[in-house]
């Protein structure tokens, strides 16, 4: 099973992923879980690079730089781990490229991050993409005072990316979208109870 999570930073994403990946290895399944960008040498340079405040970084070459990160994690981590029948959970995946990339940045058209997408996924799609819901204001409460390049980008471009998501949501059927302002224990119900609907046989 391939899960990602999605939302803005201050969501509590990270949380609720240990908390899954608990569970389901309590149940015996064996997990894998990665960040993205992130997790082979290649992409942890790459984020380095995207996520440094001290770099002027043009729109088109940060969707690309997301894009290459993505392509070795899902060729050296991602599709070897679903072959060998593991749960892969990632933080963030291309969902995270349309909403910041695409509605955020307006870089190239949408049409065009779906196709990369599809290219730096290797045409691999999520099972299941779980949506922590948040408002920016709530968001800002939540997130850490040094902040990192992407973190600096403004109001402005975090509501461009909040609609972005909630557009995926409502639009693709594998979203399970979860009020990120509930407790941390109500949330992780919510996934684990719509995990087993979905896929217990």
């Amino acid at each position: 099973m391939f899960i990602t999570f999605e939302g803005i930073d201050g969501s509590g994403k990270s949380t609720q992923i240990e908390k899954l990946r608990n569970r389901l290895e309590e149940k015996g399944a064996h997990v894998d879980v990665y960040r993205d960008p992130g997790g082979p040498v290649v992409s942890e340079q790459i984020r380095q690079i995207l996520l440094n405040p001290d770099f002027e970084i043009d729109p088109v070459t940060e969707l690309l730089l997301f894009s290459a990160a993505r392509s070795q994690l899902m060729a050296e981590n991602v599709l070897p781990g679903l072959k060998e029948d593991k749960v892969v959970i990632l933080d963030r995946f291309f969902d995270s490229t349309t909403a910041y990339q695409g509605y955020g940045r307006e870089s190239i058209s949408l049409q065009e991050i779906h196709k990369l997408n599809a290219i730096a996924s290797h045409k691999r799609q999520p099972d299941l993409t779980i949506y922590m819901k948040l408002s920016l204001t709530d968001a800002k409460k939540r997130m850490a005072k040094t902040k990192d390049r992407m973190e600096l980008a403004g109001d402005v471009f975090f509501e461009k990316v909040i609609k972005g998501y909630n557009e995926l949501a409502a639009r693709e059927d594998r979203f399970f979208t979860v009020d990120a302002t509930e407790s941390v224990s109500k949330v992780h119900d919510q996934i684990w109870q719509h995990i087993n609907r979905k896929y217990s046989s």
